[in-house]
């Protein structure tokens, strides 16, 4: 798969700098203090809707596209119980090692089109087997990358799976056309305003808040119905 092969080879080359392109060379320090500011800006001023009155060390929360870690190391300090997905093996391993010392934060590798490798589908004798349910789920500076919307809405679908009712996906995608990428898994596809609330009634939520439309970075709170 092209875009394994890509990410793969990006994080054995420089994996923080392709995470955080704000710089080229980050200390540990730095690399992880920015996801601590990506927590603080995106959730620690959201919180009535991602937790909606539940204490966060009473939630499992789910992280698509981890990366190095840089997010996931931020949000094991703060919920209790993470779950983070990547389709690059080699970012998959500086991940773990980014959460070595939260036994409550799981990083697991995926198939880069849906969560079987964390909630996987099954029907026992008596029906669909017992799965994970997640709080809320979290996504940033991923689906920017992924170069087909079929793909992007297959994970929001797949989210909606596992979310428990009422539950929170926020998450951020491409809001303007960027043009021809020289390599496929850089510039993902781009969203309109239409597009999401389209993408949002297919999938089960209710696109209630939104914010940059037009823009690059494009921010949706999806909340499953």
């Amino acid at each position: 798969m092209r875009m394994r092969r890509d990410w793969d080879r990006r994080a054995r080359e420089n994996a923080r700098h392709y995470v955080a392109t704000g710089q080229h060379d980050w200390t540990d320090e730095e690399f992880f203090r920015s996801g601590q500011v990506e927590l603080e800006k995106e959730i620690l001023t959201d919180l009535p809707n991602v937790c909606q009155g539940r204490d966060p060390r009473d939630m499992r929360v789910l992280e698509i596209g981890c990366g190095a870690g840089r997010v996931t190391r931020a949000l094991a300090g703060f919920f209790g119980e993470v779950y983070a997905v990547d389709i690059s093996r080699e970012m998959v391993r500086q991940a773990r090692a980014a959460v070595a010392g939260f036994p409550h934060a799981h990083v697991i590798r995926n198939n880069g089109k849906d969560l079987s490798a964390v909630a996987p589908k099954w029907r026992g004798r008596f029906g669909i087997g017992r799965r994970l349910e997640f709080d809320f789920a979290f996504s940033v500076i991923v689906f920017q990358h992924i170069p087909s919307r079929d793909i992007i809405e297959n994970y929001v679908r797949e989210v909606h799976r596992v979310l428990r009712r009422g539950g929170l996906f926020k998450f951020q995608v491409q809001g303007s056309p960027l043009g021809d990428a020289p390599e496929h898994s850089w510039v993902g596809e781009w969203f309109t305003e239409q597009q999401v609330r389209e993408m949002a009634e297919r999938c089960g939520f209710e696109l209630r808040y939104q914010y940059g439309a037009g823009e690059q970075y494009y921010w949706l709170w999806y909340f499953k119905r």
